[in-house]
């Protein structure tokens, strides 16, 4: 291969003729085109700053923080090579380093710079084949910190593809690099903060299938973008200049998603898709915008291995789930119809291959017997007895939006009833309409609540920073663990009036039922506090928390949910219980009304009525 670039010509370049002013380079520095190209963001004083943490990146010293220097020194470059064409290899040219700064600066400024000879860029784009790209979301996946508000990538669809051959396109990934010695807590707090390197990489789509769809079980959404051919070009030209390029990356705002729109914006000029996310750029929301842009299409879902074996086990009854048991360990049924056999052995096989991946089984034990299944299952002439899962009825994008407003009042027997006002930064709750998230799981992050008194004395209630629960019931095939976290600031009532309480509260369990109707769950807890009343400042609580979750109806859904630990420190136990039932107005408006039963130092009965808007 090598051999026969070296005779590919060194370049293919005519004269130059420079035709532009400094004018028109001030000109073009300010335009939000070349922002993009730069990822330059706006500072409060009119200043501009790159989110590209590598200096490599840029051909200024200033370029990091300069727009013009930076375009400048690409012109420059430029127009060094083109008066010079054979000055330095074809691969190693500006040119080909930057061809989408060359593609759009060669059209605004009217130039005639030849176009370059660019061998290893001309391989890649041969390889990818390019027509077209879709947005791959796969939805949240409640054990990672890093995908529990779910994850995006792209897919490079070639000119010949199908659907039988989509699994064999690349894919456009942008993630973290950890460090391999971090463990799960050290993962979250340097995501939230910044501590790792982001980076753009390209692989094969069939590998993110397979960590996505059967490594993890996640349900995975595929929407075709509506960008033309050379747009495509444009994103992979921009692509290219990111090879090697690193970003901060925080997961809740400069995180994949937010990065795979900064680079769509590269396909065309004067698309917006990146401002409206400052504070926090939520997966499910970033295709929102897309949508909202007329960028996608209708979707197209690909059910997770989970999701395939939970709905085949529901066509089959309790002695036809011992027979696939059976089968898994090579009692194949003899007895039956052909129909009700094929069953059982096409339960077993995905019944093993589903724990071989979830459990991490042995390669060496496992691959005989899912062969062996195989072959039976070959013999007997009979078409699959089972149907494809079912389309979820609305789509990630379709969901409510992950940011929430709240107006409210709260009434107490002890305490002073209060005007509220609340804001949450992310994302979703048990009480939230589920449309587009996984049931029985639950995100909140920074939930603040302000409480106002008729002397106009402003309390904070709460401040939540995180509250998680992952409620994943157990099934006929499955066994579950849940878990709840949360950390943050609340109040308690203490002696004579509330109290303040610092506090991280964790637990596992169990849950059972249908998440989709009707759950109920169990979880073992422990919490460490810091109360502001004084002689019992800190504590540690042991104990329990259960809770009953039903969707009621479509609109309106009602949980029950109390917990008690015993305060060691204190010798005394904390208690609350609470009866919630939210109505949703509209998938973006709900109302929300919940009577609590606090005891601490005293006791508290309260109920609120709220009305949430979804922004």
């Amino acid at each position: 291969m090598k051999f026969w670039l070296s005779l590919l010509p060194l370049s293919v370049f005519s004269s130059t003729a420079f035709a532009y002013t400094q004018q028109d380079l001030v000109h073009l520095s300010t335009s939000d085109y070349w922002h993009t190209l730069g990822h330059y963001q706006p500072g409060l004083t009119g200043s501009f700053q790159s989110l590209v943490d590598s200096p490599a990146f840029f051909l200024s010293p200033q370029g990091k923080d300069d727009p013009l220097a930076e375009l400048k020194a690409t012109v420059e470059g430029f127009d060094s090579e083109a008066k010079q064409p054979d000055s330095s290899p074809n691969d190693q040219r500006l040119s080909c380093r930057y061809p989408a700064r060359f593609h759009w600066l060669k059209q605004k400024l009217h130039t005639d710079w030849p176009t370059p000879v660019c061998p290893e860029q001309e391989l890649w784009k041969q390889a990818l084949n390019p027509k077209g790209l879709t947005l791959v979301f796969p939805t949240a996946f409640m054990n990672s910190p890093s995908s529990m508000f779910g994850h995006t990538l792209l897919r490079v669809d070639a000119k010949d593809q199908n659907r039988h051959r989509e699994l064999v396109a690349f894919a456009i990934n942008f993630a973290a690099t950890p460090a391999s010695n971090d463990n799960a807590f050290l993962y979250a707090a340097k995501g939230l903060f910044g501590n790792y390197p982001g980076t753009f990489s390209v692989m094969p789509y069939y590998r993110k299938v397979r960590e996505y769809n059967d490594l993890e079980s996640r349900d995975i959404w595929e929407y075709a973008l509506n960008l033309d051919e050379e747009e495509v070009q444009q994103v992979l030209r921009h692509l290219w200049e990111m090879n090697g390029v690193e970003f901060d990356y925080y997961f809740i705002d400069e995180n994949c998603s937010y990065q795979l729109l900064a680079l769509l914006e590269a396909g065309r000029e004067g698309l917006d898709l990146t401002s409206g996310f400052d504070f926090q750029a939520i997966p499910s929301d970033t295709v929102k915008v897309l949508r909202e842009k007329g960028l996608l299409d209708a979707p197209k879902y690909r059910a997770s291995f989970g999701t395939r074996l939970m709905h085949y086990a529901e066509q089959l009854d309790d002695q036809q789930l011992l027979s696939a048991r059976a089968a898994m360990s090579g009692q194949y049924p003899t007895e039956g119809s052909l129909s009700e056999r094929a069953a059982i052995l096409e339960m077993a096989y995905e019944w093993l291959n589903f724990e071989f991946y979830d459990q991490a089984l042995a390669r060496e034990e496992i691959a005989p017997q899912l062969q062996k299944l195989l072959i039976a299952r070959s013999r007997l002439d009979t078409p699959s007895p089972f149907s494809d899962p079912v389309r979820p009825v609305m789509s990630p994008d379709e969901g409510h939006n992950s940011s929430r407003f709240g107006l409210g009042y709260r009434y107490s027997n002890h305490n002073a009833d209060q005007a509220l006002l609340e804001w949450r930064v992310a994302y979703h709750d048990l009480l939230d309409n589920a449309g587009g998230y996984i049931p029985g799981a639950q995100i909140s992050f920074f939930d603040l609540q302000l409480g106002v008194d008729q002397d106009g004395d402003v309390d904070l209630n709460q401040l939540y920073l995180i509250d998680a629960m992952s409620l994943a019931p157990d099934y006929r095939v499955f066994d579950s663990l849940s878990w709840n976290i949360r950390a943050g600031y609340d109040q308690q009532p203490g002696t004579v009036d509330l109290t303040g309480r610092y506090f991280m509260q964790g637990g596992y369990g169990k849950s059972w039922g249908d998440a989709n109707r009707m759950h109920f769950y169990a979880l073992m807890s422990s919490e460490l506090n810091y109360f502001d009343a004084q002689g019992e400042n800190l504590s540690l609580g042991l104990g329990m928390e259960s809770g009953l979750v039903w969707q009621a109806s479509e609109a309106h859904k009602l949980a029950v949910s109390a917990q008690g630990l015993y305060q060691w420190d204190a010798m005394r136990w904390r208690t609350e219980s609470t009866a919630s039932w939210h109505w949703a107005l509209s998938q973006q408006l709900g109302l929300r009304t919940e009577v609590t039963y606090q005891q601490w130092q005293s006791d508290e009965l309260s109920s609120t009525l709220r009305l949430f808007v979804y922004l």
